[in-house]
């Protein structure tokens, strides 16, 4: 509800018939409060130029209320009158109606910015800037409201000499829990939207800029400002973030990631140039860009003297280089490495993860005899000629081409996983008809895996040898004297 609206009559929750007989020339469109709260976000980031911790207050909706927290950024500004007037007037000049306060506290913030001119309130002058204002600056209920109005507690000042348990008993604790959030009494977290960096470096300009050499020369002063502060710290980053502030309250970000830790400026800077090539197609200035902010997350000691782009002398410097060029020119995602998990199933025992995310440490896992070079995707059925019941295999027939085999070594047996015996990896709660799934609601998941069965899934591996030298890793599949025949899979290749 803005101004001209309610000049008009209108008010919130008022129907539609009686807004168009207020209104005959009423416009009437569906709010697209997905669009609205997304476009709200973009708003909500392109306020940290102002201050590093801004959020999206979620009440009484995903828009139109931020809260800042200045703390130690207002004199950055001029001090707080001016750094009010300055957040105020830049969204007027783009046509919002705008209304703002700075308070000790959140509550009172939001209760003067909605229902007292913008201000700036210390601590001294609090309670008496709040006792003049309605109880809807608390951020209540509407019942709540309407309950304290019919009593004729109207002001907030009204409520602070009322005995506690009787207005707790009639109107909730949320009454008592905003009323002291507003005063200070009860502290009230501000939850950004993006995570605050500790160690960051900007650039403010006085004429925005629009290409993006510029934006790469900028990234390399920032670059060498972040270094030298993280090295006073004794750290190093693995992850370091460009933000491009433009002047139509819109935030472009590049991020790029490193295999090590490292704070050196030059390849940082090489880095980010890589990335800025790959979003050169999707790169748009708009009016200009008035700032540039470069942050380093995931951090981690590092010795104070870096003889080069990474801390540890060990050979792989050259490598873990490559692989963060590759990332930052084709995405984190299209360079992947392989680590170990805790499965002594062969094709369990290893996954893919992006090379540049840290490897979490992993027990290491006792194996037995040598493993192949190559394991295959997928086991591949085979047919084997073996005396049964533990023989050794003597031919096998794979992709419909015979093989005698001269050799065998074996068996090597592997146990199912114990773990997964005699139920699915997530169990689906039955159906309730008395509870339907809500639109949009996905039903429960249950992972299609197979039950535990012991004797169908003991494996006997075999290394074999051909007539050629070439060498197989073939295990059987069960056991015999069992409900089902086992089944022969050729698994990997040895060099």
């Amino acid at each position: 509800m803005d101004e001209t609206a309610a000049q008009e009559g209108l008010r919130p929750g008022q129907s539609l018939a009686d807004a168009r007989a207020l209104v005959p020339g009423l416009t009437v469109r569906a709010l697209d409060a997905p669009g609205l709260a997304a476009a709200f976000a973009d708003l909500a980031d392109w306020h940290t130029n102002l201050s590093p911790l801004v959020a999206v207050m979620g009440e009484p909706g995903a828009y139109g209320d931020l809260a800042l927290d200045i703390t130690g950024a207002a004199h950055l500004f001029g001090g707080e009158n001016a750094m009010l007037t300055l957040a105020l007037n830049r969204l007027r000049s783009r046509g919002y109606a705008v209304a703002g306060a700075i308070a000790p506290t959140i509550g009172a913030a939001w209760a003067l910015s909605h229902f007292a001119r913008s201000q700036v309130v210390e601590s001294d002058g609090l309670a008496e800037a709040l006792a003049e204002l309605p109880v809807a600056a608390l951020r209540l209920e509407p019942d709540q409201i309407a309950g304290l109005t019919q009593m004729g507690l109207r002001r907030i000042g009204q409520l602070r000499g009322r005995a506690r348990k009787a207005l707790e008993a009639r109107f909730g604790a949320s009454l008592l829990l905003r009323l002291d959030q507003a005063h200070g009494q009860v502290a009230e977290r501000l939850v950004p939207r993006l995570p605050l960096a500790e160690h960051r470096a900007e650039r403010r300009f006085a004429d925005p800029i629009g290409l993006m050499d510029d934006v790469l020369a900028a990234t390399k002063d920032l670059a060498i400002q972040l270094a030298h502060r993280l090295e006073r710290d004794g750290l190093g980053a693995q992850r370091f973030t460009l933000f491009l502030y433009r002047v139509d309250h819109k935030v472009m970000t590049l991020c790029v990631r490193s295999a090590r830790l490292t704070r050196d400026s030059a390849h940082v800077t090489r880095l980010f140039t890589h990335r800025a090539e790959r979003f050169s197609g999707e790169y748009d200035a708009g009016f200009g860009i008035d700032m540039v902010r470069l942050e380093a997350g995931a951090t981690g000691p590092l010795d104070p003297v870096q003889s080069g782009a990474f801390a540890q002398d060990d050979g792989l410097a050259d490598l873990d280089g490559l692989i963060d060029r590759l990332g930052s020119r084709l995405g984190a995602g299209a360079v992947l490495r392989s680590q170990e998990r805790p499965s002594h199933i062969p094709e369990r025992a290893v996954h893919l993860v992006p090379a540049q995310n840290p490897l979490s440490p992993v027990p290491p896992h006792p194996h037995g005899p040598e493993r192949p070079l190559r394991l295959l995707p997928l086991p591949e059925p085979i047919a084997i000629t073996a005396e049964v019941p533990d023989g050794l295999p003597a031919a096998m027939l794979w992709r419909h081409k015979s093989y005698r085999l001269l050799r065998a070594a074996g068996p090597e047996r592997l146990g199912a996983e114990w773990w997964r015996g005699d139920q699915r990896l997530v169990l689906a709660p039955p159906p309730d008809p008395s509870k339907p799934l809500k639109p949009g609601e996905d039903p429960p998941h249950e992972a299609d895996l197979p039950l535990f069965d012991a004797a169908a899934a003991t494996r006997d591996y075999y290394a074999v040898e051909d007539e050629a030298g070439c060498r197989f890793w073939i295990f059987r599949q069960g056991l015999y004297g069992g409900s089902r025949m086992p089944a022969w899979y050729l698994h990997g290749l040895f060099a």
